[in-house]
C-alpha cells in the first residue's frame, strides 16, 4: 500500500462559524453615555473635524468653535480626524469630556524601521520604501513576498508560478550580478535569514510592517549582505492592544481558485487536419484517416486542472502593560492547487515577548515555528495544454490507463495515471528564533545583544510506480523507482550593538551606532535512490526492495561563516541639515586568504528645504526635502568552496576490474574576490497642500565591477573554463511615489497611491570580448541568449523570422543553399553566406520593462470599504519556449490557434509556416519566439463591511468586519500564453523572462471574517 500524506482535508469551518456566532450572542449589551469636548489644532478650534465611534456609523462633526457632542459607551473608542492632520483614537472609559489637539499629518513624520533601529522618515538620508500591515492583509496571500508586487517603487516582483507555495523573483533597482544571486537580503525581526529563506514559514497576518532599503546609504549597514537591497520584516507585538485584558483577533477566510483564461489552441478537428497535413507533406502514413468524429476528443486541461479551495484560520492574542508586551498567534493554511495532486498545508506558531526588567534592562524573544506539508504536482499544465493531443485515449478497452501514443509510436506519460500511482511530497520543519537583552547604563546609551538560531529540516519522498501504463505498454514492469532526500540546515546569528544619542545645544544632534555581527550556517544533504522496484506495496518506505546493483547513494555538506564590524553616525544641524556616515567591514569564508575581508563605506546628506525661512510664507509645501547618497556594497556572489578545485567521481580499471576513483572536476582560483557595486542616489520628497499629497522622486546610478564569470581558458590546462573576476555592468533608473487624499468627509473618503519606476540594465565590459553565448535550454541550444556589451542581462537573440517562402522562384532568387520549401519558414540570412544560422542572430528584446507601475484607489463610505489595485509592466519582452513545439514543429503536439491561418495551397499568402515544413527547414531561435510582455492586471478588488458593533448592542467586541476580495480577476496581455508573468528557470539571472506554460496563476475569490475582542 502506498504511503501518502493527506494534505487537503479542509478544516471544519461550519463549527468555526457556529463558534463565532455563539461568541457574538453571549456578549452582554453595553450602555451609551454622552461625551462632549473640543477639537483643536495649534491651539485654535478646529471646525468641521470628524468624531466617529470606531467600528460604527455613529459620528458627528465639530461646530465653528470646535465643539462636539456624541453618544458612546465606556468600551467605545472615539476617532478624531481632519484632512491634513493625524487622526487620534481615545478610549471613552469613564470620561464624559474629552478634549483633543490634532497635529498636522505628515508622511515624513512616519517612523520607519532601518537597519539596527528606527527613524522618522523626515530624518532619513537614504531611500526606504514602506509597506504597511493593512496593505499586506488586504490581499490574502500564501507568501508575504506576493503582497509586495507593485507596492514599492523601484522593486520588481515576478511570480514564478501559480503553484501552491511558489515564490517570486525580486529585483531591487535591477540586478547587480550576472552569475551570483540578485535576490534581496531578508531580515525578520532583526534576524538575517538570507536571500533564499522560505517565506512560506511566515504568517502574513503576523507582520506589522515591511521596509525595503534600496540605496547605498540605507543598505550599507548590512555591507555585502545587502548589495541587492534589504527587506526588513517587523512582526506584531502587543503595543497596539492597550492596557488591561488581552486582545484576541480572529481571521478566517476561504477562497475558490478558478482557472484563468487559457491560451488559444486548435480544436480536435483542426488538430487532426494539421497532423494529417504534416504527415502527408513528409510522405508518411496519415495518423487519422477516418472522420474526426470517430476519434476521442479529450480536453486534457479539464482532466488535469480544476477549481480548488483555500482555507485559512488564524487567531492571535496580544496585550501590554507597563512591563510586559506580548503577541502570540496560531495559523492554519490549506491550499489545494488548480493542478490536481498539488497543494500545500501549513501550521505556523509565533510568540513574541518583551519584558522590562528595570528602568535600565529590557529583554525578550521572538519565536516562529512552522510545519509545511506539500504535494508536488504529478502532472503539468504544459503537458495537458500542449503536450498531449485531444485524440489520445485516456483508458484502454479493458478500463486500464492508456500509455501508448499511436501517432508517435512510443509510450507516453499519462498524467491521470501519474496522479493515481506516483508520489512526490515534501515536508519542512523550520524554527526561527531570537533572544535579546538591552541595557541602558545611562539615558543616552543603549547596549543591545541578540542571539538568533535557525533550524531547518526538509524531507522529500518520491515514488514512480512500476505499473505506469507507459511501462506496461512496452512490457517493462521492472522500472519502478523511489528516492528519499533529506536536507538539514542549522545556523546562528549574533548581533551586538552600542548606540549613543545626544543633543548639543539647540542646533546639534548626533546618533552614533557601532556593532559586530557573526553568523555561521551549515547544511547537510543525504539522498538515496532505488531502481528496479517491482512492487508498489512499500513505495519509498523500503528502498531495499529494489535492484541493489542500480542503487545510488549520495551526500553533501556545505557551510559558511561571516564576521562583520560596522558603524553609523547620524548628525543633524538645526533639524534642517542631515548627514549620515556608514562603514562596514565584512569577512566571508567563501573567499581565500587575502580576499576574505572588504570594507564598504557610504555617505548621505539631506536638506529640509521647508524648514528654511524663505519657505515659511507659502501654502503649497508642508514639507520639502532633498537628499543624496553615495556608497559601495559588495556581493559574495559565489557558493561556498568555489575558490577550491572540485573533485568528481571518475572510475578507472585495475587488473580488469572497474574501481571507483576521483579526478579534479574544476580548477581552483584563490584570487576570487567580492563583486563591488558603487551607487549614487538623489531624491526629492514633498508633502503638499496641507498633507493631501505626498510624493517622492528618486534617480539612481549603480555600477558593479569585478563580476564573477566563467571565462574560457586554454584547453592545455585540462579545463574549458574558470571562474574569474572580470567585467562590469550598470543599472540606472528612476522611481516615483504619489500618495493622495482626494476626498475626505465624515462619511466618504477616497485615497490613491501610484508607484512608477524604470530601470535600465547594461553590460559595460565582459573581459575584452563582445559577447558570450549562454545556453539556457539544451533543446534550444545556443543562439537564443547572449551576454552582450551594451545590452541588458540577458538579451534575447536569434534570427529574424521573415514569414514564409511564397514561391520556388523566390527561394531560387534568394541564393540560399540551405534546404528551403515553399510555405516553409523564411529566416533572414543577415551575413549573406547563403545559410541562416546563429551567425545571423540579432538582439530581439529584453526582459526588463521600460516602466513598472502600481495604481491603487481606496474608497470608504460609512461602514463600507472598497479598493481597486492594478499593477503591470510596459516595454518588456518575454521568450516563449512553447513556440518551437507548438508553432513550428510537426503535428504530434497541440498547436497554437494561430496555425488555423497557416500556409496552404488555398492560403498561399500566409506568413505562418505550412504543416510539416520543419522537416525541411531547420528551425532556429528566432523573432517569433519573442513576444510583447507588457501587461496590466487587476491584482486585487476588495469590498469590506465593518459592523456597527455598538448599535448591535454587543459588548467586548472592538471591531468586526466581513470582506470579499478577488485576485487576478482581469489581465490584458499580448502573449500567446496569456500570462507573461512567469519564470521558466526560477531565479536564474541570465534566464529571466522565459515562459513555458508554467503552472498558471489562478483567479481567486475570497470571503473572509475579521473579529477583534
Amino acid at each position: 500500500m502506498k504511503s501518502k500524506t493527506k494534505l487537503n482535508a479542509p478544516p471544519n469551518f461550519k463549527k468555526i462559524g457556529l463558534l463565532a456566532i455563539f461568541m457574538f450572542s453571549c456578549l452582554a449589551m453595553s450602555f451609551a453615555q454622552t461625551v462632549t469636548g473640543t477639537v483643536t489644532a495649534d491651539g485654535q478650534p478646529l471646525p468641521g473635524a470628524t468624531v466617529v465611534v470606531k467600528g460604527t456609523t455613529t459620528g458627528t462633526s465639530t461646530d465653528f468653535d470646535g465643539n462636539y457632542t456624541i453618544n458612546a459607551s465606556a468600551a467605545n473608542t472615539l476617532i478624531f480626524s481632519y484632512v491634513g492632520y493625524s487622526s487620534k483614537e481615545v478610549v471613552v472609559g469613564t470620561q464624559s469630556s474629552i478634549n483633543v489637539n490634532l497635529e498636522q499629518d505628515n508622511a515624513l513624520d512616519e517612523v520607519v524601521v532601518i537597519g539596527y533601529g528606527t527613524q522618522r522618515k523626515s530624518d532619513l538620508t537614504g531611500s526606504v520604501s514602506s509597506v504597511s500591515s493593512e496593505d499586506i492583509t488586504a490581499l490574502p496571500v500564501a507568501r508575504v513576498d506576493q503582497a509586495l508586487q507593485g507596492r514599492a517603487s523601484g522593486v520588481q516582483v515576478t511570480q514564478t508560478s501559480g503553484a501552491p507555495g511558489a515564490g517570486t523573483v525580486i529585483r531591487v533597482r535591477g540586478g547587480n550580478s550576472i552569475t551570483g544571486s540578485n535576490e534581496p537580503l531578508w531580515v525578520i525581526d532583526g534576524i538575517v535569514v538570507g536571500t533564499n529563506f522560505n517565506l512560506n514559514n511566515i504568517n502574513s497576518n503576523d507582520i506589522k510592517s515591511i521596509e525595503i532599503l534600496k540605496d547605498a546609504s540605507s543598505i550599507a549597514i548590512y555591507g555585502s549582505r545587502g548589495a541587492n537591497g534589504v527587506v526588513l520584516v517587523t512582526t506584531k507585538n502587543g503595543s497596539g492592544a492597550g492596557a488591561g485584558k488581552p486582545q484576541i483577533s480572529v481571521n478566517l477566510y476561504t477562497s475558490s481558485q478558478m482557472l484563468p483564461e487559457l491560451p488559444d489552441r486548435l480544436s480536435q478537428t483542426e488538430q487532426i487536419a494539421f497532423t494529417n497535413e504534416s504527415a502527408e507533406f513528409r510522405n508518411v502514413a496519415i495518423p487519422f484517416p477516418d472522420d474526426p468524429s470517430t476519434y476521442p476528443d479529450n480536453d486534457w486541461v479539464d482532466l488535469v486542472l480544476g477549481t480548488a479551495p483555500i482555507y485559512n484560520a488564524d487567531i492571535s492574542v496580544s496585550g501590554a502593560s507597563d512591563n510586559v508586551n506580548y503577541y502570540t498567534s496560531l495559523n492554519y493554511f490549506n491550499q489545494e492547487g488548480i493542478v490536481k495532486s498539488s497543494g500545500i498545508e501549513k501550521y505556523i506558531f509565533r510568540t513574541n515577548l518583551d519584558l522590562k526588567l528595570s528602568d535600565k534592562v529590557k529583554t525578550g524573544f521572538r519565536l516562529n515555528y512552522s510545519r509545511l506539508e506539500q504535494d508536488n504536482a504529478l502532472a503539468s499544465f504544459s503537458q495537458a495544454a500542449f503536450g498531449i493531443l485531444r485524440t489520445q485515449p485516456i483508458l484502454n478497452d479493458d478500463g486500464s490507463f492508456n500509455g501508448f501514443n499511436d501517432v508517435v509510436g512510443s509510450p507516453f506519460s499519462n498524467p491521470l495515471a501519474n496522479r493515481e500511482l506516483n508520489t512526490n511530497e515534501t515536508f519542512t520543519n523550520n524554527l526561527l528564533a531570537t533572544v535579546y537583552i538591552e541595557y541602558s547604563p545611562a539615558p543616552k546609551w543603549i547596549i543591545r545583544s541578540t542571539f538568533s538560531p535557525e533550524f531547518n529540516n526538509i524531507k522529500q519522498n518520491r515514488f514512480s510506480s512500476s505499473q505506469l501504463p507507459g511501462l506496461l505498454a512496452v512490457g517493462d514492469t521492472g522500472q519502478g523507482s523511489a528516492s528519499v532526500r533529506t536536507v538539514n540546515s542549522n545556523g546562528w546569528n549574533n548581533e551586538n550593538t552600542i548606540q549613543y544619542q545626544s543633543d548639543f545645544g539647540e542646533d546639534h544632534s548626533i546618533t552614533a551606532l557601532a556593532g559586530a555581527s557573526f553568523q555561521k550556517v551549515s547544511t547537510e544533504i543525504a539522498q538515496a535512490e532505488a531502481f528496479g522496484i517491482t512492487s508498489d506495496a512499500t513505495g519509498f518506505n523500503n528502498l531495499g526492495n529494489s535492484d541493489p546493483t542500480r542503487s545510488v547513494v549520495s551526500s553533501d555538506f556545505t557551510g559558511f561563516q561571516i564576521a562583520s564590524f560596522f558603524g553609523r553616525l547620524n548628525y543633524s544641524y538645526k533639524d534642517k541639515y542631515l548627514l549620515t556616515l556608514v562603514g562596514r567591514t565584512d569577512g566571508s569564508s567563501r573567499f581565500a586568504e587575502g580576499n576574505k575581508y572588504a570594507f564598504f563605506p557610504s555617505v548621505a546628506g539631506a536638506w529640509k528645504i521647508s524648514e528654511e525661512d524663505f519657505m515659511q510664507d507659502q501654502d503649497i509645501f508642508q514639507d520639502l526635502k532633498l537628499r543624496a547618497s553615495w556608497g559601495k556594497s559588495g556581493n559574495q556572489a559565489i557558493e561556498p568552496y568555489r575558490t577550491f578545485g572540485l573533485l568528481t567521481a571518475a572510475n578507472t580499471t585495475l587488473n580488469g576490474v572497474e574501481v571507483p576513483g576521483l579526478t579534479l572536476g574544476r580548477p581552483s582560483n584563490p584570487n576570487l574576490k567580492w563583486e563591488t557595486t558603487s551607487s549614487f542616489d538623489i531624491a526629492l520628497e514633498a508633502s503638499l497642500f496641507g498633507g493631501r499629497i505626498f510624493t517622492e522622486f528618486n534617480y539612481y546610478y549603480k555600477e558593479t565591477e569585478d563580476l564573477l564569470l566563467d571565462v574560457t581558458i586554454p584547453r592545455q590546462t585540462g579545463f574549458n573554463s574558470q571562474l574569474q573576476n572580470i567585467g562590469s555592468l550598470k543599472n540606472q533608473g528612476w522611481e516615483l511615489l504619489v500618495n493622495s487624499t482626494n476626498v475626505s468627509t465624515s462619511n466618504f473618503n477616497w485615497n490613491s497611491t501610484v508607484t512608477l519606476s524604470a530601470n535600465r540594465n547594461e553590460i559595460l565590459d565582459l573581459g575584452g570580448v563582445d559577447f558570450i553565448d549562454i545556453v539556457v535550454d539544451p533543446i534550444l541550444g545556443s543562439g537564443n541568449t547572449r551576454l552582450i556589451v551594451g545590452e541588458t542581462v540577458p538579451a534575447f537573440t536569434g534570427v529574424r523570422y521573415l514569414g514564409t517562402w511564397k514561391s520556388q522562384e523566390e527561394i531560387d532568387a534568394s541564393g540560399r543553399t540551405d534546404p528551403q520549401v515553399v510555405g516553409g519558414s523564411h529566416f533572414e540570412d543577415l551575413n549573406g553566406d547563403g545559410i541562416a544560422s546563429i551567425e545571423d542572430a540579432v538582439v530581439l528584446g529584453s526582459p526588463f520593462p521600460d516602466l513598472i507601475f502600481g495604481i491603487e484607489n481606496n474608497f470608504s463610505y460609512k461602514n463600507w470599504d472598497f479598493s481597486l489595485y492594478f499593477q503591470g509592466t510596459q516595454g518588456n519582452e518575454v521568450y516563449n519556449l512553447n513556440i518551437r513545439n507548438n508553432y513550428f514543429n510537426r503535428g504530434e503536439t497541440v498547436k497554437f490557434g494561430d496555425l488555423r491561418n497557416r500556409w496552404t495551397v488555398d492560403n498561399p499568402t500566409s506568413d505562418i509556416p505550412r504543416a510539416g515544413a520543419d522537416s525541411v527547414t531547420n528551425t532556429l531561435p528566432n523573432s517569433e519566439y519573442v513576444e510583447d510582455g507588457s501587461h496590466i492586471r487587476l491584482k486585487t478588488l476588495r469590498l469590506a463591511y465593518n459592523f456597527d458593533v455598538d448599535k448591535m448592542g454587543i459588548d467586548g467586541i472592538k471591531n468586526a468586519s466581513v470582506y470579499f476580495s478577488g485576485t487576478n480577476l482581469w489581465l490584458s496581455s499580448k502573449t500567446r500564453l496569456i500570462d507573461p508573468e512567469a519564470s521558466a528557470f526560477g531565479r536564474s539571472n541570465i534566464a529571466q523572462g522565459y515562459i513555458s506554460a508554467q503552472y498558471p496563476n489562478p483567479r481567486v475569490i475570497t470571503l473572509g471574517l475579521n473579529v477583534t475582542f
